[in-house]
């Protein structure tokens, strides 16, 4: 995935956390109201935080009959014990000059090439983010979760953060177990 510059210091630390992703699961409602889930490969987080993604527009379109949804973006590396789920707002793009731009031909099994007609943009255009970030070695892990279990509460499980990307509010950080949510900062 391709990473612009971002506006603020919470896009950046979302930005950093999302590098070297290759998957994200993306979460919408289907016609019939249920939520449905699929992989996508993310291609790029524009300057705005947008997350961009190459689509069937045949597959996508009748999600989009009311116009834009809202939607989920989950992340996960579990070698590093980080997770990330991204809820905003996702459209369709049919943008001949942006396809060309985000063309990759790891897209060639799905598409002849950016002018195929079936291909489509999907931007997710994120509202609010919420990180778990865990130790990186799984030795850590295994201590941290006996001291846990041994204390009756979570000690060095990791880190929970949430950001209001709307309002670009400082990240919420707790030494949470990732189950539990984090405790809210006062305001500055």
């Amino acid at each position: 995935m391709k990473f612009q510059e971002q506006r603020n210091s919470d896009m950046q630390d979302l930005a950093t956390r999302l590098q070297g992703q290759r998957t994200a699961m993306l979460t919408l409602r289907d016609p019939g109201g249920l939520l449905a889930a699929r992989p996508l490969t993310p291609l790029e987080m524009d300057a705005q935080g947008a997350l961009w993604f190459m689509v069937s527009r045949a597959s996508m379109a009748a999600h989009f009959v009311a116009g834009d949804q809202a939607a989920n973006l989950a992340f996960t590396d579990e070698s590093k014990s980080l997770y990330v789920s991204i809820a905003g707002t996702a459209r369709l793009v049919d943008d001949m000059s942006r396809k060309v731009a985000l063309w990759t031909t790891l897209a060639r099994p799905w598409f002849s090439g950016a002018e195929d007609p079936d291909l489509v943009l999907l931007c997710v255009q994120p509202r609010h983010a919420e990180i778990w970030d865990g130790p990186d070695s799984a030795v850590m892990r295994a201590l941290a979760m006996a001291t846990s279990v041994a204390a009756g509460r979570p000690i060095g499980l990791g880190e929970h953060a949430a950001v209001n990307l709307d309002r670009t509010l400082p990240l919420q950080r707790s030494d949470a177990h990732p189950d539990q949510p984090a405790s809210p900062r006062p305001a500055t």
